[in-house]
């Protein structure tokens, strides 16, 4: 028999969507229960994963097990370029429902969508957290943070059941990567962090957390930074990865 806290939930739900009848931030029809989030249900069970295989590096799906190293178990891209982040684990591919939410997170300002995406991400990137010592968003900068209100990394990071700690900072403005050709986004942000003051991180585990993913020069010149500070291990978990090769899984 339904709980009387079930009840009056389901009592809520109908009278909001009657009276308001908000969307869902992702597909736009009508919320069947709105109490629950910005988001239905729908549109959550739909987010496309990264299907393996996967580069143990960087994360980018491969069309098959060939574009892997048999020893290394990394993309070529990985072993040609070099990178400080030993592992890259995404909850889904910067895709249909995934796309929208993080857009919906990041410039609608729907920030109660962070604790579901981070619960997602803690599942996905069990292997990546495991024995981590903090979960370090990758910062943005003041004058965007400012303009935004909030960090989107921020946010997932505090969902992932790890010690957050702010360690790092922006000290340049470098605009957005995607506004760049992949060749370019390295250069576009060598440089362009700095330890925080009194971040103590000698020895540690060391667990990035972002949003969206490209070709991973944000998280690598991180990573750099955060091994120059005495990190020992340095990892990434993301929220979605923007890869042209990754396979989908079909939709339910």
């Amino acid at each position: 028999m339904p709980s009387a806290s079930r009840l009056a939930r389901g009592a809520c739900d109908a009278l909001i969507a009657a009276l308001a009848a908000p969307a869902c931030a992702a597909c736009h029809r009508p919320l069947a229960a709105p109490t629950r989030g910005p988001v239905c249900e729908g549109c959550w069970r739909s987010i496309p994963p990264l299907i393996p295989p996967c580069c143990s590096t960087c994360g980018d799906a491969l069309p098959s097990w060939r574009g892997l190293s048999a020893i290394e178990g990394r993309c070529a891209r990985c072993r040609r370029r070099g990178t400080a982040v030993s592992s890259t684990r995404a909850l889904g591919t910067y895709d249909g429902a995934l796309r929208t939410i993080v857009h919906a997170l990041k410039y609608e300002g729907r920030r109660s969508l962070a604790r579901r995406l981070g619960a997602m991400m803690r599942v996905e990137g069990a292997a990546v957290l495991e024995g981590s010592d903090f979960a370090v968003p990758v910062p943005l900068h003041p004058a965007r943070r400012w303009s935004r209100g909030f960090n989107q990394a921020s946010d997932l990071a505090r969902a992932l059941g790890v010690p957050v700690l702010e360690a790092l900072r922006r000290t340049r403005n470098t605009g957005s990567q995607a506004d760049l050709p992949a060749a370019r986004r390295h250069a576009n942000v060598r440089g362009a962090f700095r330890l925080a003051r009194r971040a103590r991180i000698e020895g540690a585990c060391i667990v990035l957390v972002d949003d969206v993913s490209t070709t991973g020069a944000t998280l690598d010149a991180c990573a750099r930074t955060l091994r120059d500070g005495g990190a020992r291990d340095v990892r990434a978990l993301i929220a979605a990865r923007a890869v042209s090769r990754a396979r989908r899984a079909p939709l339910p």
